[in-house]
């Protein structure tokens, strides 16, 4: 019911890949695509940390994940997606969407990888 809901994530292995997507359900198409936006993900006893953004069309990936995650963006949908290839294990997390500046957290997906 808040301004982000997040889904696709799943248990899978390493090496393996998931797609994960965010709907902003309460933000008007021609509002979403003047937005900045991204993807960040919290493991168990650690900060939240940002791992994608789209900041004013200019894409940025932390670096633990450069090489194997693509971020993007469709604004005919209002969505942002997470393209995560040859996940590990340190990808463990519960991942977030939001607003750059943030909206309020949603609930974030839970993506565990498995050794």
């Amino acid at each position: 019911q808040g301004q982000v809901a997040e889904s696709g994530g799943g248990l899978v292995q390493a090496g393996d890949s998931l797609r994960l997507s965010c709907r902003f359900t309460r933000t008007i198409t021609s509002v979403f695509n003047s937005m900045d936006m991204g993807w960040y993900r919290q493991a168990p006893g650690k900060e939240r940390e940002i791992v994608a953004r789209i900041t004013n069309g200019i894409i940025e990936y932390a670096d633990s994940v450069k090489g194997r995650f693509t971020v993007s963006r469709d604004n005919s949908r209002k969505m942002l997606y997470l393209q995560m290839n040859n996940l590990n294990t340190e990808d463990t997390a519960v991942y977030y969407c939001n607003r750059l500046p943030n909206f309020a957290w949603g609930q974030g997906t839970q993506v565990t990888v498995s050794s």
